[in-house]
């Protein structure tokens, strides 16, 4: 006995994500999935939304006398709103910075200064190296001495790392340690993850905002960051324009050929 054909019918089906009558119609009874959305009004509605979140922060980060210069771009009521919001961020800062300054600690003076202190707000530890030829030390020496300055509301300590850890190896400094309520929260071994010899202070940033020791909206941080855009946006400006006018040159030059 012959086995049963199958009756089945084979249904064409060439691209199931066209927009054609056949294809609403196979759609219509099940046979093949409804086109997914397309994501060009889902992106046109970011966009969107991105600009009109920039637009309005736009005045967020700046300083009184960058507010000062918009007098004539702004409206009145709502730059003198953002002076007075920054008037007093300012003033709470200078409440709060007792510090100032990288307080060198010796071994006697580490739990003092260290991990009591922390039960009072985060403390941000640099275990230095001993060895002068090593370069990641005595960068993050540097940007501990301006974070120090910038953010007098957070203490910064350093130690030489074979005082406070007996035979701590220098290939490990610069060690950085955060403490808060009297424990380590955070360490980072060497620069390699943050950055290397090229560590900034928008890197010293996102440490403080990781720690809880700043907001991601602390104007310090806003600021540096926007400053940054800005001028990622106008290194690109001048790229593009130094590249349009090498091909203006290139056409000029080809002009000049055809009149020889």
């Amino acid at each position: 006995m012959a086995a049963p054909s199958d009756q089945r019918i084979a249904v064409p089906i060439d691209d199931p994500n066209a927009d054609t009558e056949w294809n609403d119609i196979l759609r219509k009874h099940g046979i093949i999935p409804e086109k997914p959305p397309s994501p060009t009004p889902m992106i046109e509605e970011a966009i969107l939304e991105g600009r009109r979140l920039a637009h309005e922060n736009r005045l967020e980060g700046k300083e009184l006398d960058e507010l000062d210069a918009l007098e004539d771009d702004e409206d009145e009521a709502l730059l003198e709103r953002y002076r007075q919001k920054r008037m007093q961020e300012l003033n709470n800062l200078s409440k709060k910075s007792v510090h100032g300054t990288v307080y060198p600690i010796s071994k006697p003076e580490y739990s003092r200064e260290v991990t009591e202190a922390s039960r009072n707000g985060p403390v941000f530890v640099n275990l230095t190296s001993s060895v002068g030829t090593n370069v990641e030390s005595r960068v993050l020496s540097e940007l501990w001495r301006q974070a120090a300055k910038e953010y007098g509301d957070i203490k910064f300590c350093e130690i030489r790392a074979d005082k406070a850890i007996e035979n701590y190896p220098d290939r490990n400094c610069p060690t950085i340690l955060v403490y808060k309520n009297s424990d380590i929260v955070k360490q980072i071994v060497t620069l390699a993850t943050v950055g290397g010899v090229r560590m900034g202070m928008m890197e010293i940033d996102n440490l403080l905002v990781e720690a809880g020791a700043v907001s991601d909206k602390d104007m310090r941080v806003v600021k540096r960051k926007r400053d940054a855009e800005d001028a990622k946006e106008s290194h690109e400006a001048r790229g593009i324009k130094s590249g349009n006018l090498g091909r203006v040159n290139v056409r000029d030059d080809d002009d000049d050929d055809d009149w020889d």
